[in-house]
């Protein structure tokens, strides 16, 4: 293997594991001052770090996913690549859903009490509900798609470029990473299923050649409708 290869899989590792450590401590630190918002605030922290850092690195957004979509027609396809990510969606959680049901796995079948604790007094309340909107756009449907699929699934796979299942390493690792990123709210039950999700994700990712943007949109869309159900107190 040349060295300029094994230097760039050794950096791409390092890069993974400090920028995920860097993310995680930094939310531990938040965590007793502003425990509804350390999540967010972290990782916003942690992408304004890194974007500085990729471009001391010669690399930008764009190589991680972010890329420009020219015309009319590449902006007008991200609907329905959208709605195939949707679909992955939908394949991933609704398994683990019915084989929870079937096996009567309570943890499985009822929302966490923290799930509702985190957003506060949204119900009826406008600014309550505009925050979380904007830090439902902002922190996950772009944040974490950046930081989850974007940068670790990409250096990841340079990481470990050369191995077999290469590509299964760099959607299994974040999607762990990712489930465990809400466990503390979620508990168990978060962590298996939003760890589904981003397997389904990530593989999307994947599968649109590195293309974040339909993942960010339904992203979104999915966030908002949850957090307009909690704001109506529609029972979902």
């Amino acid at each position: 293997m040349p060295n300029t290869l094994k230097y760039e899989k050794l950096i791409a590792f390092i890069e993974v594991i400090g920028f995920v450590a860097f993310a995680l401590i930094l939310k531990r630190v938040l965590d007793p001052l502003i425990w509804r918002f350390a999540g967010p605030v972290s990782l916003v922290a942690v992408l304004i770090i890194l974007t500085g850092y990729m471009r001391f690195r010669g690399l930008s957004w764009s190589d991680m996913g972010l890329r420009a979509l020219p015309g009319i027609r590449a902006k007008l396809m991200v609907i329905p690549q959208a709605l195939l990510v949707f679909l992955a969606f939908a394949a991933a959680v609704a398994p683990i859903l019915l084989i929870s049901k079937a096996l009567d796995l309570t943890f499985m079948t009822q929302i966490p009490a923290g799930v509702e604790e985190r957003w506060g007094d949204i119900a009826g309340s406008l600014p309550h509900y505009l925050l979380w909107m904007g830090i439902v756009w902002i922190s996950a449907a772009f944040g974490e798609e950046m930081f989850f699929r974007g940068f670790l699934i990409t250096r990841l796979q340079t990481a470990f470029a050369g191995l077999p299942m290469a590509s299964v390493l760099a959607v299994l690792l974040p999607a762990l990473l990712f489930g465990y990123a809400h466990m503390y709210y979620q508990g168990l039950r978060g962590l298996i299923v939003t760890g589904a999700i981003a397997l389904a994700f990530g593989t999307m990712f994947l599968v649109f050649k590195r293309n974040l943007w339909p993942i960010i949109l339904l992203h979104g869309i999915i966030d908002s409708i949850g957090m307009t159900s909690r704001y109506l107190n529609w029972d979902m």
